[in-house]
């Protein structure tokens, strides 16, 4: 299929998504008969540009990482912004990925219902609209006939959601436990190699996995809003943030670390939820000591994983980056596919 496609937000993520579809065009067309044109980029801090018959990405690309304003490109309408770009322009899939604050969903929810509203697909990495209001959207998508997928709000590229939703099916899921959240692993990492917490975070931060503020990370709120997620769409809950327990990593000390060690047991900040008897779901973010012979636990560095509890098959991990611009531009890629192949059967 063809499929017109439009950028709202353009930083390092969906970069790296146009870096791949340009890399990967003759085979995405050849082997899953995906074909695509970008008609549309807007960004708040980069500009604006659409021309209904296509923009030129290297050139947009050059432009972008060379400092410059998407107005300096050659052609095309400039000035609009995200939302006349959604409404007014002819893609017929959205790919949403600005900077948004997680606990309001905003921009990104307002953007996403306003396409979904027009009937036009989305794909979107951000995690605060799935966390506040994932069943919502998927209903609003399925009621304009449009589709919307996110699978990159969890570990990024490494498909979680996709694991659950097509390869488990036929499974009853009745709980995970994961490594969530790829900047605490690191820290953990670290610790156990005998840096100090406050070492290791300063190392994680110059290596750019944890923000000046590093709160969201080694407090557990962003594991807290996976936690959601994926109680959310994958057990079918209907959870908030207030209904998970949460503690972070900030206490756990050297000497933790050792004890631990010396247990056989090494310390992870694990996001988990369970289905109770009674229907209703234990949710927690809680560092744990973990006994070796648990996958999670050999699982280090700035690295995710989760294990997921089936009736069928018992637990089931898997593992991968939780982060990247490549990694994450991925999982964008393989929304696009999935939308492809619904869209041609």
């Amino acid at each position: 299929m063809q499929f017109k496609l439009a950028f709202i937000g353009f930083g390092v993520v969906g970069q790296g998504l146009t870096e791949i579809l340009l890399e990967k065009k003759d085979m995405l067309a050849e082997k899953y008969n995906f074909h695509w044109t970008v008609v549309a980029v807007s960004d708040i801090m980069k500009g604006s540009v659409y021309d209904k018959n296509g923009l030129d990405m290297k050139k947009i690309l050059s432009l972008v990482k060379e400092g410059k304003k998407l107005e300096e490109y050659p052609t095309g309408i400039k000035g609009m912004n995200s939302l006349a770009t959604i409404k007014e322009t002819n893609a017929d899939t959205i790919i949403e990925v600005t900077f948004t604050d997680v606990k309001t969903g905003e921009p990104a929810l307002t953007h996403i219902k306003v396409a979904l509203s027009a009937g036009k697909n989305v794909v979107s990495t951000n995690k605060g609209p799935v966390v506040k209001q994932s069943v919502e959207l998927l209903k609003l998508a399925e009621e304009n006939n449009a589709h919307y997928g996110f699978e990159g709000v969890v570990m990024a590229g490494t498909p979680v959601l996709n694991l659950a939703k097509y390869t488990l099916a036929g499974n009853k899921i009745t709980g995970f436990k994961g490594i969530l959240n790829g900047t605490t692993n690191y820290i953990l990492t670290r610790m156990e190699d005998g840096m100090s917490y406050d070492d290791a975070l300063q190392k994680a931060q110059e290596l750019g996995y944890a923000e000046a503020d590093p709160t969201g990370d080694v407090e557990g709120l962003d594991a807290l809003g996976k936690v959601v997620i994926l109680s959310n769409v994958v057990l079918g809950k209907n959870l908030g943030w207030k209904d998970v327990e949460r503690k972070g990593i900030t206490e756990i000390t050297i000497d933790d670390v050792k004890k631990a060690k010396a247990e056989g047991k090494r310390w992870k900040l694990i996001g988990s939820a369970e289905v109770q008897p009674d229907g209703s779901v234990k949710a927690k973010v809680w560092p744990e000591k973990l006994p070796l012979s648990d996958p999670l636990a050999g699982v280090c560095e700035a690295i995710n994983a989760l294990t997921f509890n089936t009736d069928e098959l018992g637990p089931v991990t898997i593992v991968g980056p939780g982060a990247g611009r490549r990694e994450t531009g991925f999982s964008l890629l393989v929304d696009l596919l999935n939308i492809n192949q619904e869209m041609s059967g």
